[in-house]
This record gives C-alpha cells, structure tokens and sequence, in this order.
C-alpha cells in the first residue's frame, strides 16, 4: 500500500470519530507496510483531554509492539498534529509523519509552530503535510458546518 492508502485508512478512522460526535480526526501507524494501529479522536467521549487519534494510536502501537519506541514506523494523520502530540510522536522517535490538512490555530508541525525543525532535539522526525489535503479538510468543514446548524449544539471551537 501507498501513502494515499494509508491516509484513505485514516480518512476511514476520521469519519468513526464523526459518527461519534468527534472533530473527525483520524490516525493510523504503518510498520513495514502494514498498518499496526489505529485511533480516532475520543476525547469527548472519553473525558480525555489527551484522547487525540495520534495519541490513541500511538499508545496501540505501543502495546502491540511491547515498546514505547516506535522507530521503525510511520504515522499518518488527517489534521496537523498538535503540540501534545509532536511531543508523543518525538519521544516515540517515529521515523516519518504525513499529516493530511493543516491547522492553522494548533498545528505545531509548521502552520503555527515548527517542532521538528528545532536541531536542539535529540531525534529528528521526517515530515510531509498536504497529502490528500482536500478530502481531509473537507470532513473537517463539513463536521462543523454542520454543527452550527444543529440547535442546541455547542458552537465554540473544538480542537482534534
């Protein structure tokens, strides 16, 4: 499988978290080709501020694997990680991120902030953004759309 492959696995996480009232976010890890785990956003449900798609994946991948380190994989998210979430991926020493839409209020992967790029770090991650941006920004859009339309929902800005 390709990278759109495995951002089309995470676009099908991101429409789970949707369905279950959630910013429709979605993650998967990929190890030698193969996706070993997955997550989307559960922090409502959850009462966990830290139930992030990146997050959940990471802890799955972690446990499968009997290891925090996850150097030989490679995580593929639909919105730009955030600030908690580099952290995660950069102690977990990932080899590659691909993130699909921007997000310019909390991305910490180059819209607001750039963590990657800081040499300081002990460990350098590979980043890509962009990869199948419009179908990943279009869920997003399209969730909160629709949430400003329903009566009785709450209209402040939710971050996935």
């Amino acid at each position: 499988m390709d990278d759109a492959g495995f951002m089309t696995q995470a676009l099908m996480q991101a429409r789970a978290a949707m369905t279950a009232g959630e910013v429709p976010v979605g993650a998967v890890v990929v190890r030698a080709g193969q996706v070993i785990a997955t997550g989307a956003n559960a922090p409502i449900a959850s009462n966990d501020p830290t139930a992030h798609a990146e997050i959940l994946a990471l802890r799955q991948a972690g446990k499968l694997l009997g290891n925090y380190r996850l150097t030989d994989c490679e995580l593929y998210v639909t919105l730009e990680p955030c600030v908690m979430c580099v952290g995660a991926i950069l102690h977990a020493r990932l080899k590659r991120v691909v993130f699909g839409a921007a997000d310019p209020k909390t991305g910490a992967a180059g819209s607001l902030i750039d963590l990657f790029v800081n040499p300081r770090l002990n460990h350098q991650t590979l980043l890509q953004g962009g990869l199948m941006e419009s179908e990943c920004s279009g869920l997003l859009q399209a969730f909160f759309q629709q949430r400003r339309h329903i009566p009785g929902t709450c209209t402040g800005k939710i971050n996935g």
